[in-house]
């Protein structure tokens, strides 16, 4: 099966800037449901396997997409490095459900897409954001979680956050890159104006979406009881555990292998199962 990529495609956001997306689909003459995959914080697209990833959900038959967010610190130049620290400081929540928007928008109108099957895949912090989008809007009909946290509010406690009030910044180490990523205050006071739309728990209940919670037992960034209680709070969803898997199933950057890691594999079958099933 021949498959089509169309990589760094520019989307446009008037409410955030200019950002890259890919789409990997087959080519057939039937409309395919459209699957987007939402990065997690310090990631982007084709951070390690993703690449791979999108090749398998398209050879299963679906019209799979990622994309940079507008401020995770890449540039359309270059998306693959972290080259706009600005950028990432000023980035919020605000910004990515609004560049999710812009991403559903764009893609729905594809000759090839069927847009009354909409599935968002999230990983990490883009699992928080990919569950609020679904609850939000109603095309959404399917949301698959990978390693996903059960709440945006992951800020430092109440002294560090007076002393990030008063500095405007504080930084964090890339430990891959080595970069000290900064993290400006407003992106606290957009989560504080916002607190009720960015409740992560009342999404998770409400949303009407076909749910699948995928999970590592040994995730070292998300620990696998944020699966748990999102089951808890969406008893209609399906809940699937990895034992051993870590937080990106095995995945690395840069990850030079032809095939997927045996986790993110597993992962993979896992997803296409259920959207055949569900979809």
């Amino acid at each position: 099966m021949k498959i089509t990529k169309k990589q760094n495609v520019i989307i446009s956001n008037r409410e955030t800037r200019d950002f890259l997306a890919d789409a990997f689909y087959p080519e057939t003459e039937n409309k395919l449901p459209l699957v987007i995959f939402v990065h997690g914080y310090k990631g982007y697209k084709d951070w390690g396997a993703w690449n791979l990833m999108a090749e398998k959900l398209a050879e299963a038959g679906f019209f799979f997409v990622k994309f940079n967010f507008s401020h995770n610190g890449t540039t359309l130049d270059d998306p693959d490095n972290f080259g706009d620290l600005q950028a990432f400081g000023n980035n919020n929540y605000s910004k990515e459900l609004s560049d999710l928007g812009a991403v559903i928008e764009y893609f729905i109108k594809d000759s090839k897409v069927d847009d009354q099957k909409i599935i968002l895949i999230g990983h990490s912090r883009g699992g928080g954001i990919s569950i609020i989008k679904t609850f939000e809007d109603e095309r959404i009909n399917g949301l698959i979680t990978l390693a996903s946290v059960d709440s945006l509010d992951r800020f430092p406690q109440k002294d560090n956050l007076e002393n990030w009030r008063n500095a405007g910044v504080y930084y964090v180490l890339n430990g891959r890159t080595q970069q000290e990523m900064p993290h400006y205050y407003q992106f606290y006071q957009d989560f504080k104006q916002n607190e009720h739309r960015f409740d992560v728990e009342r999404a998770a209940e409400m949303a009407k979406a076909h749910v699948l919670i995928i999970h590592g037992t040994n995730d070292e960034s998300v620990e696998v009881k944020n699966a748990e209680h999102l089951h808890i709070l969406n008893p209609n969803s399906e809940l699937f555990l990895i034992e051993n898997a870590n937080h990106t199933f095995g995945a690395k950057e840069p990850w030079t292998e032809n095939e997927l890691p045996e986790d993110l594999n597993k992962v993979v079958k896992k997803c296409i199962d259920f959207l055949y099933r569900k979809m």
